[in-house]
C-alpha cells in the first residue's frame, strides 16, 4: 500500500500521508535534548571546563538535528517492544510488559485476580506502602503476615496461619533483592486456589532455586525507580507472567484499547479485561515511553556487573562484621539463592550492645553513615487506622516484625561507593558497636 493511502492514527503514527496527523504533536529538538543533558549531567566541584564542554555538546546537537529528523514516536513504540522482548528473554517468561512503575504491575495482577470487596490479600508486615495500596482501593482487606527474623521477608508459616476462605491473593516481597522462600508460598496458594503476585521491586535479576524471581508466582512486578539497581530515567516498571492473561497486558496497560480490532467508523475497539473468575475488569492507564525504554535497555547491559559489585561489597562487609560481638551480618548467596544486593541488611543484638537499633542508628547517623530500615510495618501508618484496621491486634500478630523494627534491623547502602567509603562505613559500624558495648 502506498504511504499516502495508509490510515493516519492520532496516537499511533502509521507513516507519511498527503496530510498527516503525527503521533508526536511537538517535535523534540536540540533545545529539549539540552534540557535533558543539563538535568542529567552536573558540574563537579571546582570544574573549570564544564561550561565549555556543555557548549560543545549543544553545538554538536544542533549539527545532529540539522542533518537528522525528529522521532516520530515517543510512547509505546518499537523501543518499548524491544525492551519487553529482551526482558522476557532475560527472565525466561512468556510475557513482559513495560509500565509506569511496579505499583501499576500490582494493580494489573490484582485485576486479573478479580480482587474486589470482601476479598483478602496477605502481604508481609514490613514492605513499602505501594504493596498495600490497591486492595483497600477496591474494598479488599490487607492481612499482614509476620516476617522471617533472619531475612525480614514474609514468613510462609505465618502466611499459612492467616489464610481464610476470603484470601484471594498472596504478595511475597523480596526485600532488598533477597528472595523469599517461594516453594511453601506456592504450595499454600495451590492448595487454596490463591493467586500469587510477587513484589519483586528490589529483585530484578535475583534467582530462587534456579528460577528468576518474579516468574515463580502467577504475576511478578519489578521497579526501575531512581533508587533501584538500574533505572529508566527515574521511574518505570515491568509486569510479567507465564499465564494466559499476559496476552491482555497491552490492554491492561492502556485503557483497554485493542488496536487489532475496530468498531464501525472508528480506529480501534475498547475491551474489559478477563479475570480468573470470568468477571470483567476495567483497565487503567499505565503507558510507558520510548525514552525510558531506551535508558533501561542500556542499563540492562550493565546489570550483571552492577550486581557483581554490590555482591562484593556485601561480602566485604560480612567479613568485617562476622566476628564483632553484637553485629549480625546480612544473609549472602547460597546454592539456592542469588540476591540482587539492592540493600545490605544489618542487624544488632541489643542484649550484647546494651541498647537497640534506634541508639545504633542515631550514633551511625552522627558519624555520617546513612542507614535506613526498609521499612516500617505498614500497620503503623495512619491510613490503616483511618480505614478501621485494629492496628494493635495486628501488631500482636506480628511479633517478629515488631521486634526487628523497634530493636534489631537497619540497612546500609550498597550503591557504587568508592572503596574508601565502604571501608570507612565498615570502620564506623564496628566503632559504634564497640562504643555501645563499652
Amino acid at each position: 500500500m502506498p504511504e499516502q493511502d495508509k490510515k493516519s492514527d492520532f496516537r499511533y503514527a502509521t507513516g507519511d500521508a498527503t496530510v498527516p496527523w503525527a503521533a508526536v504533536g511537538e517535535h523534540i529538538w536540540h533545545e529539549d535534548l539540552m534540557g535533558l543533558v543539563r538535568l542529567l549531567v552536573m558540574p563537579r566541584e571546582d570544574e573549570t571546563d564544564f561550561d565549555t564542554a556543555m557548549a560543545d555538546v549543544e553545538e554538536a546537537l544542533q549539527r545532529l538535528c540539522a542533518c537528522g529528523r525528529p522521532a516520530a514516536k515517543l510512547s509505546l513504540g518499537d523501543t518499548v517492544k524491544q525492551l519487553e522482548e529482551q526482558v522476557a528473554d532475560f527472565l525466561g517468561c512468556k510475557y513482559a510488559c513495560f509500565i509506569t512503575n511496579a505499583t501499576a504491575g500490582f494493580q494489573i495482577g490484582h485485576q486479573f485476580a478479580d480482587l474486589g470487596p470482601g476479598d483478602e490479600v496477605i502481604l508481609p508486615a514490613i514492605t513499602f506502602i505501594a504493596t498495600g495500596v490497591y486492595p483497600p482501593l477496591v474494598g479488599a482487606k490487607c492481612v499482614f503476615a509476620d516476617v522471617d527474623p533472619r531475612t525480614v521477608n514474609m514468613d510462609p508459616e505465618d502466611v499459612a496461619r492467616k489464610v481464610t476462605d476470603r484470601t484471594k491473593v498472596i504478595m511475597p516481597v523480596h526485600i532488598g533483592g533477597y528472595p523469599v522462600d517461594m516453594d511453601p508460598i506456592m504450595e499454600i496458594a495451590e492448595d487454596n486456589d490463591i493467586i500469587v503476585i510477587e513484589d519483586a521491586a528490589h529483585a530484578f535479576g535475583a534467582k530462587y532455586k534456579g528460577r528468576m524471581v518474579g516468574t515463580i508466582g502467577h504475576f511478578g512486578s519489578f521497579s526501575f525507580h531512581e533508587v533501584k539497581n538500574i533505572t529508566a530515567f527515574g521511574e518505570g516498571g515491568i509486569v510479567c507472567t507465564n499465564t494466559e492473561f499476559g496476552e491482555y497486558f497491552n490492554q491492561a496497560r492502556f485503557c483497554g484499547v485493542d488496536m487489532s480490532e475496530q468498531i464501525e467508523n472508528w480506529l480501534y475497539d475498547v475491551k474489559a479485561l478477563p479475570t480468573v473468575t470470568g468477571n470483567p475488569q476495567v483497565p487503567g492507564n499505565h503507558s510507558s515511553t520510548e525514552i525510558q525504554a531506551a535508558c533501561l535497555l542500556g542499563q540492562m547491559d550493565r546489570l550483571e556487573e552492577i550486581i557483581r559489585v554490590r555482591r562484593e561489597r556485601a561480602e566485604y562487609l560480612n567479613e568485617r562484621f562476622e566476628d564483632v560481638p553484637g553485629l549480625v551480618p546480612a544473609p549472602l548467596n547460597t546454592d539456592e539463592i542469588e540476591s540482587t544486593f539492592h540493600l545490605y541488611l544489618l542487624q544488632v543484638e541489643p542484649e550484647e550492645l546494651g541498647a537497640d537499633i534506634r541508639e545504633f542508628k542515631t550514633r551511625l547517623t552522627e558519624k555520617g553513615v546513612t542507614n535506613i530500615p526498609h521499612f516500617a510495618p505498614l500497620y503503623h501508618f495512619t491510613i490503616f487506622d483511618q480505614l478501621g484496621y485494629d492496628t494493635d491486634a495486628i501488631a500482636e500478630s506480628c511479633p517478629n516484625a515488631e521486634d526487628l523494627f523497634w530493636h534489631r534491623f537497619t540497612h546500609l547502602p550498597l550503591y557504587p561507593l568508592r572503596d574508601d567509603q565502604v571501608e570507612t562505613m565498615a570502620d564506623l559500624v564496628i566503632e559504634t558497636a564497640e562504643e555501645m558495648r563499652a
